[in-house]
């Protein structure tokens, strides 16, 4: 009989994409992939460990898989497993531990199933920088997540990622269009290129990343390309003019700021200053006027004073942008951060951080609302309650209509007309011949 195997993805598209690669390599003849919120013999766990919080979410994550499925067998992989692989095997019931570079080989570590008297481990000190599997999403017939890079080369004083994943590194530009093709022969309509420093692609291949988004727009059958997020000093004019002139690449930028201040960026050790940034918002503003624009802020990093954080509220509240991700610092065992002095007090983190999604809450409702009675192509996904249908436009406003059964995988022209709530809005389907 089949073994029966789930799996579980903790943190970022990366590893949603990496975890589809790992279930790929389960021979289909000797397991059935089940869903994680099912009984299964075998469970694995594919860890982030960019923060605290994350860190503590993977651990409460394999004990409540644990906890409902005391007798199977349980992997613990990625970045987590490399990190601290020693904690996550002391988790009772945890049979198999996995680092960065290990966790593709899971079937031929998993061929025996036993449950194990002490849990085996598996995570090289040194990271392959040369190694690089190819990883991409599957099973989602509308968007799959493409890997197109791995590791990072910045070393920026609060993240652990470098340690995690290793120097930066990519294939070549020939593998990537040959997974893209194979992509959308499987049917899927959209491919987000993701990886760990997007816009640092062709480091190891003497390309970069404009020279690959000018290849996969050529993916016959490609109706949508997206970036997931891009450093703003390597997101070029070149890159920023190309995504304005070609229709199969999408509208919606997504950058890491981290800091309004120059002298916490500084701390930080970012490679750029907030004009740059400001400067990146304004060209794409320029030539996308209805671009979704989106960015990363850090709060209560050490040394930020009351006047540093208003520094970067101000300027925040300055830029037109679409929306803001927002974190409180997580101090991470190892970096220079963590034995900074001034430690933000985890109250005023909190505060600040309400402070800034609110301020993005208020971003987000601006640039729909904005988007009022335009047309859009929507890219059809799921059904929701009470007979509805969702997807997101190319500038990545998700989107309401009435259930048709013929919509689901589809990108249609639709008509945005009211906000349906914070998050999105109703829109009016436009009839095609």
């Amino acid at each position: 009989m089949k073994k029966r195997v789930a799996f579980h993805t903790l943190g970022c598209k990366l590893n949603f994409a990496e975890t589809s690669t790992i279930a790929r390599s389960f021979p289909e003849e000797l397991f059935e992939r089940v869903s994680p919120d099912s009984h299964a013999d075998i469970f694995v766990i594919n860890t982030c460990s960019v923060t605290d919080a994350a860190d503590r979410k993977c651990r409460q994550t394999v004990r409540k898989i644990i906890h409902h499925n005391p007798g199977a067998f349980v992997a613990v992989v990625g970045c987590y497993a490399q990190l601290r692989p020693e904690e996550a095997a002391s988790i009772e019931g945890v049979d198999l531990v996995l680092g960065t570079s290990e966790k593709f080989d899971i079937a031929s570590y998993a061929e025996n199933l036993d449950k194990r008297v002490s849990p085996e481990i598996h995570s090289c000190e040194t990271i392959d920088n040369e190694g690089f599997t190819s990883s991409w999403s599957a099973g989602d017939r509308t968007r799959s997540f493409l890997k197109v890079q791995d590791g990072c080369d910045y070393h920026c004083s609060y993240c652990t990622i470098p340690r995690a994943r290793g120097r930066s590194r990519n294939p070549q530009i020939s593998e990537i269009t040959e997974e893209a093709r194979m992509i959308v022969d499987s049917g899927v309509k959209e491919i987000v290129l993701t990886g760990v420093n997007v816009g640092d692609f062709g480091k190891s291949t003497g390309d970069n990343l404009e020279d690959l988004l000018k290849a996969l727009v050529k993916t016959e059958g490609l109706a949508r390309l997206r970036l997931s997020s891009i450093e703003p000093n390597l997101l070029t004019d070149g890159i920023i003019e190309l995504i304005s002139g070609e229709p199969v690449l999408m509208p919606h930028i997504h950058m890491p700021l981290q800091s309004g201040n120059d002298r916490i960026l500084g701390l930080m050790r970012r490679r750029y200053s907030r004009s740059l940034f400001s400067e990146r918002v304004a060209r794409i503003r320029e030539l996308m006027p209805h671009a979704g624009i989106g960015a990363d802020v850090i709060v209560g990093f050490p040394g930020e004073t009351d006047e540093d954080y208003e520094d970067t509220y101000r300027f925040l509240d300055s830029l037109p942008l679409s929306y803001l991700h927002v974190f409180s610092f997580s101090p991470r065992p190892g970096t220079p951060a963590a034995e900074m002095p001034g430690q933000v007090n985890a109250s005023v983190r909190e505060r600040r951080s309400r402070r800034l999604i609110k301020l993005s809450e208020s971003r987000r409702i601006l640039f729909m609302r904005s988007a009022s009675g335009t047309l859009h192509d929507v890219l059809f996904e799921k059904s929701g309650d009470n007979g509805l249908l969702s997807g997101f436009t190319d500038s990545y406003i998700r989107t309401v209509v009435p259930y048709r059964k013929e919509l689901p995988g589809t990108v249609r022209k639709v008509r945005l007309t009211t906000l349906r709530d914070d998050s999105a809005m109703n829109g009016e389907l436009i009839e095609t011949p």
